[in-house]
C-alpha cells in the first residue's frame, strides 16, 4: 500500500492516538500470568500485539475480543494454566513479544520454539538469552542463540543479580518476568533509566517489586491476580501529530489522554527545547499510569544536540524529530543512538536515506546523525523499509513539503498506528 501526502492549509483539531503499543503488549502478557479475568480497554490493534495475543493462545491463553474498539479480554489462570504449544510461536515484526516471552517462556516447564518475520530474524537476541540461560533456562539458536528461531526448554530457574551494559526496557522486563517463577530475588541494575511499564504494570497486578536508582528488585513465586486496565494513547504515535502541528503553518492540534510516563517523555521535554508551542493539560492516572492532553501549535524550531540519558526515553521518537531538524533553524544532532541501527530497520541509515530525497542535507554519524535544517523540503517518492516510524516521520516531512510526497510500502504503519492516515485526514484544513 502507498500513501500519498500532500501539504495542507493547516493541520487544527481534537483528537486520539491508538492505546500505547508497550502498554497494551503487558497488559496481555501479564493477564495471560494472573489468576482470574483481565478486562483491557484500548488495546492497540496492531500487528505487534495482535503477534502477542497469537502467542500466548497458543500456549493454551483463552481471550475474548480484541473487538474493533480495543476491548479486549485475558482469561488468566496462572502460569499453570499454559501448556506447550503444538506449533512454532511467531512474533511477526515484533520485537518486544519476542523479547518479553523469552522471559516468560524461560520460567515455563516445557520446550518452545519462537521466532518472527525476515527482518526480527535478524535483529539480536543474545542480550536476553545470556541472562536468561544464566538463570537456568536452557535456549538454542543461531548464532549462539543471538538469532531467531529460538528453542527454549524452561523452568527450575534461580533468581540472581544482572547488570545490563546499555539501559534497555526489554531486557529488563525479560528478566523481570522471568524473575517471577524463579527461586529467590531476581535484581536488575541499568546504567540509565528505561521504560518502568512492566514494573508499574507488575505492581498493578499485585506483584511485590522494589525500585532503588537504577536497581529493580522481584521476588519470585508470587501470584497476579487479573485486573481492568484502560491503555493510555501512545506517545509514540502521538509524535507524529505532535511534530505535524509544530512545523506546518496555522496548525493547532490536542491529542486526548496521552500516556506521559516519565521514562517516556523525552519528546516533551526535546521539543520545548527546539521551541515548540506545547501545553500539556489535564494531568491524570490511568491504572498507574499517567496521562495528559497535549496540545501542540505550529512554531519556529530551532536544532538543538540530544544524547546521553535522553535517549532511551525518546528511541523511537527520533526518526520523526529527524524531520522536525529538517525543518528547524541551525542544525539537529543525535548521539548516543547507536541502539537505533537494530530496530525494524537501520534507522540510522533509512532516516539519512530519505530524507535526502526531501533535500534534506543529512549525515549518518557512528552513532546518531546530524540534520541541517533551514532549507525547503520537495514532496518526493520514498520506501518505508518496512518500518512503521520511518513511514511515518516521512508523511509528516511531506505534510510541509512543497508538493506530492508518495510514501510506498506504507501498510506497516499498521503495526503501531492503525488509523494514521484518517486521522491526518480529519486534521486537515485545505
Amino acid at each position: 500500500m502507498n500513501l500519498e501526502i500532500t501539504p495542507p492549509r493547516a493541520l487544527r483539531g481534537i483528537t486520539r492516538v491508538p492505546g500505547d503499543k508497550s502498554i497494551s503488549h503487558r497488559a496481555a502478557m501479564l493477564g495471560a500470568l494472573a489468576e482470574g479475568d483481565t478486562r483491557i480497554e484500548n488495546f492497540l490493534m496492531g500487528a505487534d500485539c495482535l503477534a502477542t495475543v497469537k502467542c500466548l493462545a497458543e500456549m493454551g491463553v483463552s481471550f475474548t475480543g480484541p473487538d474493533e474498539k480495543g476491548r479486549l479480554t485475558v482469561h488468566g489462570r496462572g502460569p499453570a494454566g499454559l501448556k506447550e504449544p503444538e506449533n512454532v510461536l511467531d512474533a511477526g515484526n515484533s520485537g518486544t513479544t519476542i523479547r518479553l516471552m523469552l522471559g516468560i517462556l524461560a520460567g515455563l516447564p516445557f520446550f518452545t520454539v519462537i521466532t518472527g518475520d525476515a527482518s526480527l530474524r535478524r535483529r539480536p537476541m543474545k542480550r536476553v538469552t545470556a541472562p536468561l540461560s544464566r538463570m537456568g533456562a536452557r535456549i538454542w539458536g543461531r548464532q549462539g542463540a543471538n538469532l531467531a528461531p529460538l528453542a527454549v526448554r524452561g523452568g527450575e530457574l534461580q533468581g540472581g543479580s544482572f547488570s545490563l551494559p546499555v539501559a534497555s526496557a526489554q531486557v529488563k522486563s525479560a528478566l523481570l518476568l522471568a524473575g517471577l517463577s524463579a527461586r529467590g530475588e531476581t535484581r536488575v541494575v541499568e546504567p540509565a533509566p528505561s521504560r518502568d511499564h512492566t514494573e508499574r504494570m507488575l505492581q498493578y497486578f499485585g506483584a511485590e517489586i522494589y525500585k532503588e536508582g537504577l536497581t529493580v528488585t522481584i521476588k519470585g513465586g508470587q501470584v497476579l491476580a487479573g485486573r481492568r486496565v484502560t491503555v493510555p494513547g501512545d506517545i509514540s504515535s502521538a509524535a507524529f501529530l505532535m511534530v505535524a502541528a509544530a512545523v506546518v503553518p496555522g496548525s493547532d492540534v490536542t491529542i486526548r489522554e496521552v500516556g506521559i510516563n516519565p521514562t517516556r517523555d523525552g519528546i516533551l521535554e526535546v521539543m520545548r527545547a527546539m521551541g515548540a508551542d506545547l501545553e500539556v493539560i489535564n494531568r491524570h492516572q490511568l491504572g498507574g499510569e499517567p496521562v495528559a492532553d497535549i496540545r501542540v501549535r505550529h512554531s519556529r524550531l530551532r536544532g538543538v544536540t540530544i544524547g546521553g540519558e535522553l535517549i532511551p526515553r525518546l528511541i523511537d521518537e527520533i526518526p520523526v524529530l529527524a524531520v522536525a531538524g529538517a525543518l528547524a533553524e541551525g542544525e539537529l544532532e543525535v548521539r548516543d543512538a547507536a541502539e537505533l541501527k537494530v530496530k525494524e530497520s537501520n534507522r540510522i541509515a533509512t532516516v539519512v536515506e530519505e530524507l535526502r530525497k526531501f533535500g534534506v542535507e543529512v549525515e549518518a554519524l557512528a552513532d546518531g546523525l546530524r540534520v541541517r535544517g533551514g532549507r525547503p523540503l520537495t514532496g518526493t517518492s520514498c520506501t518505508s523499509h518496512g518500518d512503521h516510524r520511518i513511514a511515518m516521520a516521512m508523511a509528516v516531512a511531506g505534510l510541509a513539503a512543497r508538493g506530492k510526497t508518495v510514501i510506498q510500502d506504507a501498510g506497516c504503519v499498521d503495526v503501531s498506528f492503525p488509523g494514521f492516515a484518517s486521522i491526518l485526514s480529519s486534521l486537515r484544513v485545505d
